[in-house]
């Protein structure tokens, strides 16, 4: 593991970014876990114990996926390691809107800085769900590599952006958000027959919201676009992610369209954890700016 300074820093694979940047960058990421089948896996960004091809396909047959919350011994035991070797910590986590991923850290973060007085852990909400995490991750990774901040610089950078981290999700598959209790059964036979997509959107307290509709497969991109264009800070000058969970044809798309709009894009895929209750089909666009929950 590269660190710089006299800190690690550390993420979750909820933040759905490429493994090599990940590695590029020199952040840790903690593997998130599900289970498929009764049997238990870690998700890595490599995808190393289950591939993404394989958990889509399961999940397209009808075979349930279930997420399973850290617990607080995972954490002292991804960070005590540093702290021993006279390393500090500074750790970016999933949403507290989402899950208890944040309390469980800081629970954690407790009890090793009393047992290393000396040391510090610092635990950010992200406040950010998926790919949208990723983008803050994109940032303040960028930074740690490049501009070699202290702990509480790229700390309060963090917090200073992460609201500013926009969402937007197009979710396909109506059976999923089914299964998952997300939507009655009646509700989801009207959305199939009317080819409706939800569109999602993250408040601010990193809560997943739904904001609205759009019907049929084209209207995809417009939607996701117009968004971007309304609430995006100098698209110019911005680097894009485009998430999407087995939907890469859609995601190339997407980043042919918007291609002459920005800067960049960097495509990602969805993991299981926020598979789990999209489903396959998912497209995402996420980019810095203001969050506007309007259509």
């Amino acid at each position: 593991m590269t660190t710089y300074g006299n800190y690690v820093l550390i993420t979750d694979s909820n933040c759905d970014l490429p493994n090599d940047f990940a590695l590029d960058c020199g952040f840790e990421v903690i593997p998130m876990e599900f289970i498929m089948e009764d049997k238990s896996y870690f998700h890595y960004l490599d995808s190393r114990e289950m591939s993404l091809d394989d958990f889509y396909s399961k999940l397209k047959s009808g075979i349930m996926s279930q997420t399973v919350q850290v617990n607080t011994s995972r954490f002292v035991e991804t960070f005590e390691p540093y702290l021993k070797d006279n390393k500090d910590v500074l750790y970016i986590c999933f949403s507290s809107g989402l899950s208890g991923t944040y309390e469980r850290a800081v629970t954690a973060s407790q009890e090793l800085m009393e047992k290393y007085p000396e040391r510090k852990v610092v635990v950010v909400d992200s406040l950010c769900a998926s790919v949208g995490q990723g983008i803050l991750m994109y940032y303040v990774g960028n930074m740690y590599k490049n501009e070699m901040p202290t702990l509480e610089e790229l700390s309060q950078y963090a917090e200073k952006i992460k609201l500013d981290c926009c969402h937007w999700f197009v979710v396909d598959d109506i059976d999923q958000l089914k299964r998952g209790g997300r939507i009655s059964s009646v509700t989801a036979t009207f959305a199939k027959a009317l080819q409706i997509k939800p569109v999602i959107s993250v408040d601010n307290e990193g809560k997943l919201v739904n904001v609205g509709k759009v019907r049929g497969a084209s209207s995809v991109y417009d939607a996701l676009i117009k968004k971007m264009k309304r609430d995006a800070d100098d698209c110019k000058n911005q680097v894009v992610l485009i998430g999407h969970a087995d939907n890469i044809e859609g995601a190339k798309e997407l980043a042919k369209k918007i291609k002459p709009l920005v800067k960049n894009t960097m495509i990602c895929d969805i993991g299981p954890v926020i598979g789990t209750h999209v489903g396959s089909g998912m497209l995402a666009i996420l980019f810095m700016g203001t969050r506007n929950l309007s259509m």
